[in-house]
């Protein structure tokens, strides 16, 4: 029996005592391939996945890593089936491969052939297969080569893809550090992109994900199509652009509700690329309006489904997906695996911020009880109502007056879902108002104002979750939000991590109701922020003053 701080079960979890003294050398160790699904107070609960050690088989971890790091921090004896069970799992990616063929164009190879029998049979992947090249290859339909690596994944023999891409029209596009300099793990980010042709790079909110397109589009030299979460968003990756490149501002074209622009780099958002008229999708032609030769999706765990079955006809083109966190909330991770490509990059949060890139943050759960009156109300609510009545409770209100008030002279953001209560919080403040309603133009004078320091706090709704650069802010006060969305809560964080002049620690507030489903769904909220190393203190509404 080893003095280790992590339990491996026959089950495929893994018990983490975070007491422990190597605690958070084991959290650090096995992140690349295990996920987080319960965090309570003394013992977290991970879980190895096919998907997520295929990603770690992607991002260049072999079975023997993984084997090893379980030895090494395991308490107990490690069941010896399990460690079969990951070794055979990990070899199940790249058993087959997309390549090409001097005659038959696009195949599917198999260095088992056993394999490759197995899959001929499915019943899915039947009609994109062609004629049979050899006893180990068979041709595929062009079309459907991104169709084919999701059919694959689900049979639980992911295809590593070999067949290359098209360079697209050429474009000129060169970083521009004369007054800067791209970091280290940014330029290993865009580097590991670049060498696997297509896949996903993640880092934290604040650690320059922009940069890291930047530097992929530098390698491609081509024309370029950016995909990103809405105007703010796409405005903001232009200013950067210009800024950090040798584009102009008349090389770059704007795609969204208000402007059709399509120039050599093209920022189209997300809203405007899933519009429907007649039940068709009017603005899908985009992708083939030019010869692209790189294709980049911000906030990639927000894709929406339209735009995954528009880039499964898109693998020969190179494709770069950008977040803080590969969680999607509608479970379609293996999409992105298969469609955008794996995960090629991942740098821990609490590296980065002990390189000094990110800000250090103190995240905060205030608790506060529900009245008795409205615990009645909230007791005989319909299931699907009960959210929403923990959520904006007025006892919520008092508690955000007074972290408003201690926290006078730092920008701060409250953060909200419901729009009737962030309307009435803003009204007892004072405060201006951030919401799906408030004109582009309106948002874009408030951020810069924020910025600017002329406004020191703003109530936002979850407009404000992604892509919006505010480095000023230093704290943030969450009242509500979407249910238990673990990535919503890693996104609210990162508006505080940029560094801060005087190298103070962000401060991140969740204002929970206890008891209640409020508080259910902020334990699960919280999951992956403690993966990353992020732990919360708990405090009671009465206390606050006093401990803060």
């Amino acid at each position: 029996m080893n003095d280790g701080p992590l339990i491996v079960q026959s089950d495929k979890t893994l018990l983490l005592e975070i007491d422990h003294e190597r605690a958070q050398d084991c959290r650090k160790a096995i992140a690349p391939f295990a996920e987080l699904e319960r965090s309570p107070e003394h013992v977290h609960t991970y879980r190895l996945t096919p998907l997520g050690l295929w990603n770690a088989r992607a991002a260049g971890h072999d079975a023997e890593q993984v084997v090893d790091t379980l030895l090494e921090y395991s308490r107990y004896s490690v069941p010896h089936a399990l460690l079969v069970d990951v070794a055979e799992t990990m070899a199940r990616y790249g058993r087959l491969r997309l390549e090409r063929h001097p005659v038959h164009g696009l195949v599917l190879s198999a260095n088992d052939r056993p394999v490759l029998e197995e899959v001929l049979r499915a019943a899915k992947v039947k009609p994109m297969l062609g004629v049979r090249v050899d006893e180990e290859s068979v041709a595929v339909h062009p079309s459907e080569r991104g169709n084919l690596k999701q059919a694959l994944l689900k049979l639980g023999w992911p295809a590593e893809d070999f067949a290359g891409y098209v360079d697209g029209e050429a474009h000129p596009i060169a970083l521009d550090e004369r007054d800067w300099e791209l970091r280290t793990y940014q330029r290993e980010a865009a580097e590991s992109f670049w060498h696997g042709g297509s896949g996903v790079v993640v880092l934290p909110c604040g650690a320059g994900k922009t940069l890291v397109g930047a530097a992929a589009m530098a390698h491609a030299q081509a024309t370029t199509l950016i995909l990103v979460t809405n105007t703010v968003a796409a405005r903001q990756w232009k200013d950067e652009l210009v800024r950090r490149t040798s584009l102009t501002a008349d090389e770059i074209g704007e795609y969204s509700g208000s402007s059709k622009e399509i120039r050599p780099v093209t920022i189209a958002t997300y809203q405007v690329m899933t519009t429907r008229r007649k039940g068709a999708y009017t603005h899908l032609e985009l992708f083939d309006a030019r010869d692209w030769g790189l294709v980049v999706y911000d906030e990639v765990h927000l894709l929406p489904a339209p735009i995954f079955r528009m880039t499964a006809d898109l693998q020969a083109r190179r494709r770069i997906g950008l977040t803080a966190t590969l969680i999607r909330e509608d479970g379609r991770e293996g999409d992105v695996f298969s469609l955008i490509g794996p995960k090629r990059y991942d740098a821990p949060w609490k590296d980065i911020e002990a390189q000094g890139w990110i800000a250090p943050a103190d995240c905060v759960e205030v608790r506060v009880t529900l009245p008795e009156a409205e615990r009645f109300v909230y007791a005989t609510a319909e299931p699907d109502e009960r959210y929403r009545l923990a959520s904006c409770t007025g006892v919520k209100n008092d508690v955000v007056d007074r972290l408003v008030r201690r926290h006078a002279d730092e920008p701060t953001l409250v953060i909200g879902q419901y729009i009737d209560q962030l309307d009435e919080i803003a009204e007892r403040l004072d405060a201006p108002v951030i919401k799906g309603e408030t004109p582009v133009k309106e948002r874009e004078r408030l951020y810069n104002a924020f910025r600017a320091g002329e406004v020191r706090l703003l109530v936002v709704s979850k407009v404000a979750n992604f892509s919006v650069d505010l480095p000023s802010a230093a704290v943030a006060i969450q009242v509500s939000g979407s249910f238990g969305s673990r990535q919503e809560e890693a996104q609210r964080l990162g508006r505080l991590l940029r560094p801060k002049a005087d190298g103070v620690s962000a401060r991140f507030y969740a204002v929970v109701a206890r008891d209640t489903v409020d508080a259910d769904f902020a334990q699960n909220r919280q999951r992956f922020l403690a993966e990353q190393g992020y732990g919360y203190r708990i405090l009671d509404a009465e206390d606050i003053t006093a401990e803060l």
